[in-house]
């Protein structure tokens, strides 16, 4: 074979050249500079092969990294220096890990020779990630770095995704080697795609071809496994109603007929209420959230059981199964496809509608048309969702802002929509989104904020500045920590404590970056806006002057059953 003398940086270099990777989200600092120095040709000249896009923290970089990651079904990758240069990468390793993201957080780590001496900037690294990562590994030689690569990009890809963590020494960054590629797609103990199980389909179908009211629960695993025609092949020929958690919305179309809305604590009246009266309830690619079950005790307790999860950790986890399918259900869904019959179940969809209809009257239409008063964080993203293109993208920040944004938006492509899920971090919204203009340039990127979190991580409004990164910015200001203050109303005595926010006047953070800015504070400027938005190049901040008691509804309390859940406060 070939042989070529290289320094480690530079043979990291040509194993992410070898992954595909197109994008890098970064923060250079001391243990990480001789990579620094070794990208700095291949992000120029005849040699350019990344895009390095410096963010303004590192936390950014991993959020970054999760966007790109979410909406093109790549690997994303984030670039920092040891010690806080990668603690403060801890958050979007965590949030990547609950919500299945893959990403490859390579980190410098000071010299082999000092680990243990309390270093400058030195960190344990692998031990802090290990319980919050797929895999965390450190390169202490560079003869390591292609087979460390290699594996890292495979086991974050494969399966069920998730993060992983390089701890790369420093002086495995500047050691020379004779460099040979790697290519690892076997790890001995890693099954990342189980073997089907063709009696466990069988049990399957049979329980679907014996269903009078079949219903079916649409997670983001479908979007993981590209399964999204599959998905449709299969609910379309059993006639089977579907729900979707909120990861899991643009794995079905919106308009999609067997679309029956979302599930959860803030989700679809009809569908949360019918979980409890359905029996045979189909589980796709989803961990049965405790937000989307409610009370374990009396969850679907009359309903038998099919859980399709490439994970087999996740079944028996919260919800007792009667028949696991434990596959990628790019595969198992057509094999259960195969043996259902042709199904007709119009009079158990058409029960759905009488309580649709009940939402739609108490809830959606004062949500998003109302009459009168101070703006609505329903009516603000059901103006967005009603101008945006059809193949537009959802970004959220995490809180109200969030739960309206998903609620209301509409989805009509697959990969659609970035949230935080599973972690809940407040912060995500923004650089989640620069990394989904990098993923999708194509596609126009509408984030909604709060105006708390639109503050934890608006330092990278520098990073969509330089970047020029065509983000449409909705935030949504109702000068409060918004969700906080609904609990705090509704089981805490409208005892609101410290939720109250002073906020800064964003007309000017926004002049001072550069960026195009209107500010909306009557209903009927704000259509108008809203295409103001959309319609210039380049980013923008859209500030929505919201009612500081604006509740999101239906709810259905903490701990309590799914099909109780409240219209009204």
């Amino acid at each position: 074979m070939l042989k070529d003398r290289i320094t480690g940086a530079k043979a990291l270099m040509r194993a992410l050249q070898a992954e595909g990777v197109k994008t890098i989200f970064g923060y250079p600092g001391g243990s990480i500079m001789p990579v620094y120095d070794a990208l700095f040709d291949y992000t120029r000249g005849e040699k350019k092969c990344f895009d390095h896009i410096l963010v303004r923290h590192e936390q950014g970089a991993t959020h970054a990294a999760e966007g790109y990651a979410r909406v093109s079904g790549e690997v994303g990758v984030a670039l920092v220096t040891s010690g806080p240069g990668v603690t403060n990468t801890l958050t979007g390793i965590a949030d990547a890990m609950l919500d299945s993201t893959p990403i490859v957080v390579i980190a410098g780590q000071v010299a082999i020779s000092a680990l243990g001496t309390d270093a400058f900037q030195e960190v344990d690294l692998v031990g802090v990630s290990q319980p919050i990562s797929k895999w965390s590994y450190q390169i202490r030689h560079a003869e390591d770095v292609a087979w460390a690569v290699s594996r890292a990009f495979y086991i974050a890809r494969s399966g069920r995704p998730g993060p992983v963590v390089l701890d790369f020494a420093r002086n495995a960054q500047v050691e020379e080697i004779d460099y040979n590629p790697e290519r690892i797609d076997f790890i001995r103990s890693y099954v990342p795609y189980p073997k089907l199980d063709s009696e466990a389909v069988r049990q399957a179908a049979e329980l679907i071809n014996n269903a009078k009211k079949p219903l079916a629960l649409v997670g983001q695993g479908v979007e993981l496994g590209n399964a999204q025609s599959e998905l449709k092949h299969f609910l379309e020929k059993a006639d089977i109603p579907a729900g979707r958690t909120m990861l899991g919305l643009s794995a079905l179309p919106s308009n999609h007929p067997l679309n029956v809305g979302m599930l959860g604590m803030h989700g679809n009246y009809a569908v949360n209420l019918k979980e409890q009266e359905c029996d045979v309830l189909i589980a796709i690619g989803m961990r049965f959230s405790d937000r989307v079950t409610g009370n374990l005790k009396t969850y679907a307790k009359q309903a038998k059981i099919i859980h399709l999860d490439i994970d087999k950790s996740e079944i028996d986890k919260n919800v007792k199964t009667d028949v696991a399918v434990v596959a990628d259900c790019k595969e198992s869904l057509p094999a259960i496809t195969e043996l259902i019959n042709k199904g007709d179940h119009k009079e158990w969809r058409d029960s759905f509608k009488p309580l649709d209809e009940k939402e739609r009257k108490k809830v959606i239409e004062p949500a998003i048309h109302p009459k009168d008063g101070l703006l609505l964080m329903g009516e603000v993203v059901n103006a967005v969702a009603e101008k945006a293109p059809d193949d537009a993208v959802l970004v959220t920040d995490v809180g109200q802002n969030q739960l309206f944004a998903t609620r209301y938006f509409k989805y009509h492509h697959k990969r659609s929509i970035c949230t935080s899920g599973g972690l809940g971090t407040m912060g995500y919204g923004m650089p989640a989104a620069i990394g989904a203009t990098f993923a999708a340039p194509e596609r126009c990127v509408c984030c909604f904020m709060g105006d708390g979190g639109f503050q934890m991580c608006i330092e990278e409004l520098g990073t969509i500045m330089e970047q020029k990164s065509p983000v449409k910015m909705i935030v949504m200001n109702n000068n409060y920590l918004g969700n906080v203050r609904q609990w705090q109303d509704m089981f805490w005595l409208r005892r609101k404590s410290f939720t109250k926010m002073m906020n800064p006047d964003y007309s000017l953070i926004a002049k001072g970056y550069g960026i195009a800015y209107e500010a909306v504070t009557d209903r009927k400027d704000l259509s108008a806006a809203v295409e103001r938005m959309l319609n210039t190049d380049g980013p923008f901040i859209l500030e929505c002057a919201i009612k500081e008691e604006d509740n999101v509804l239906p709810m259905t309390p903490p701990g309590m059953n799914v099909n109780e859940m409240m219209l009204e406060i």
